[in-house]
């Protein structure tokens, strides 16, 4: 559920969250645990890529690697030409291989990466699992 603070009528929020500059925009978990922060502004489709993201990342956190992966999966189907892409990218092959256990789905990551991606480092993140 979304929750918008003014910075002068709500400043517990910004000490309890450690927000040092404007916006700061929070993605919590249903435990209100932080799973991923903003500060500053994006375009719309950059930011609404970004929130996207989010909601990924907490399905990896829940260990809900399904879910997970095809949100990934989604930002890349949405925003391909996005910032966020080449990491969506990258988490979306983690998350197949904590579904799978299948140490060769990380082998496909670098090579998605280099077609579109290969300047970025999520590309040098992935290098690693080059086959």
């Amino acid at each position: 559920m979304p929750l918008e603070a003014h910075i002068k009528e709500h400043p517990a929020y910004f000490h309890r969250f450690d927000a040092l500059w404007t916006p700061t925009v929070l993605i919590l978990d249903s435990d209100g645990v932080e799973r991923q922060r903003l500060e500053g502004y994006l375009s719309r489709d950059e930011f609404q890529a970004w929130l996207e993201m989010g909601l990924a990342r907490i399905s990896f956190m829940n260990k809900q690697w399904a879910d997970a992966e095809r949100r990934y999966a989604e930002v890349l189907e949405r925003y391909p030409d996005s910032k966020v892409a080449p990491e969506a990218i990258y988490w979306r092959g983690v998350s197949r291989y904590k579904a799978t256990n299948d140490h060769t789905v990380l082998g496909e990551v670098p090579e998605q990466l280099k077609e579109k991606y290969a300047d970025s480092v999520w590309a040098l993140k992935a290098s690693v699992w080059s086959q």
